[in-house]
C-alpha cells in the first residue's frame, strides 16, 4: 500500500510516496524550502508543489511543526508563523491539493510513530522518547508502544533558557558551536528529561542523525540508553504517511 507523505518543518517542506508494508520512501524526496515568513498559505503552496512535484492524486498525510488537535486544528507555531495558531490546516491544505483526503499530525509524533514501527524503537516496551533535533527540538513519547501525542519536550526550560533555543542543530549552526560545546548542551537537555519521564531508551531524530558519530560518543552522565534513529531524516515522511493510513 502506497500513500504520499509530507514533511513540513521550520526550513524545509519534502514529501515522497511512502511503501507502508516496507516503511521506506518509493521514490526519492522532493523538498522545496519553507517559505519566510511560514504564513498557512505560503507553506500550503509550498505542499502543493512537492505533492504536484509527482503528479500524486491520492490520500496525503502532512506533520506540522506544532500541537495539532482533532487531527485538524494548530495550537501552537514556535517555528513558523504565528497566524497558524487556530488554523484548520485539514481544510486548508485539502483545498489547496484539490480536495485530495488529508490528515495532518504533530512532526515530531509522526517521526516516532515510524521509528518505533520501522526503526530503532521496533519492539521496545517501556517508556521511549524521540526527539528531533533541527530547527527546534521535538519530542514523541511512548509508553509500552502507545503514543503519548504532543508533548512539545523541546520547550522546556533548561539554565533559565528554552531548550531548543540553545540545544537544536539550528542553535548549533547559529551559534557557531563545535560539535564537543553543543553535545554538552545536548547532554544536559537530555539528563533534564531523564530525570522528569525516566526513559528506557533515547532516540534521537532529525537531520542531525545522519551525524551522530560526531556528538552521540561525547554525552555522558545519562543513564538510558541513546542510539540514533534509523529512519533519520525520513521518518517524518514515512509517519505522516502512516497516520493517513490509519486516519484517513
Amino acid at each position: 500500500m502506497q500513500i504520499f507523505g509530507v514533511d513540513i518543518g521550520g526550513s524545509g517542506i519534502k514529501g515522497a510516496p511512502v511503501d507502508l508494508d516496507e516503511g521506506d520512501l518509493v521514490q526519492e524526496r522532493h523538498k522545496v524550502l519553507t517559505p519566510q515568513p511560514a504564513t498557512p498559505d505560503g507553506v500550503a503552496d509550498g505542499v502543493r508543489q512537492v505533492v504536484g512535484h509527482f503528479g500524486w492524486t491520492g490520500p496525503v498525510g502532512l506533520t506540522f511543526p506544532g500541537v495539532v488537535t482533532g487531527g485538524a486544528t494548530v495550537r501552537t507555531a514556535a517555528n513558523v508563523d504565528k497566524s497558524w495558531v487556530d488554523t484548520d490546516a485539514r481544510a486548508l491544505f485539502s483545498e489547496r491539493l484539490g480536495g485530495l483526503p488529508v490528515t495532518v499530525v504533530n512532526d515530531a509524533d509522526a517521526a516516532g510513530v515510524a521509528e518505533m514501527r520501522f526503526g530503532a524503537g521496533r519492539g521496545r516496551k517501556g517508556t521511549v522518547i524521540l526527539l528531533t533535533f533541527g530547527t527546534g527540538i521535538g519530542s514523541a513519547v511512548f509508553v509500552d508502544g502507545a503514543l503519548v501525542p504532543n508533548t512539545e519536550l523541546g520547550h522546556l526550560e533548561l539554565n533559565g533558557h528554552e531548550a531548543e533555543k540553545r540545544a537544536s542543530s539550528k542553535a548549533k549552526e547559529d551559534q557557531g558551536l563545535s560539535w564537543d560545546r553543543w553535545a554538552r548542551r545536548v547532554q544536559k537537555y537530555l539528563a533534564h528529561v531523564e530525570m522528569l519521564f525516566s526513559p528506557e531508551l533515547f532516540i534521537i531524530g532529525g537531520g542531525v542523525s545522519r551525524k551522530a558519530h560526531r556528538f552521540l560518543p561525547l554525552i555522558e552522565g545519562v543513564e538510558a540508553e541513546i542510539v540514533p534513529a534509523q529512519l533519520q531524516n525520513n521518518a517524518g515522511i514515512v509517519g505522516a504517511a502512516m497516520h493517513a493510513a490509519e486516519h484517513g
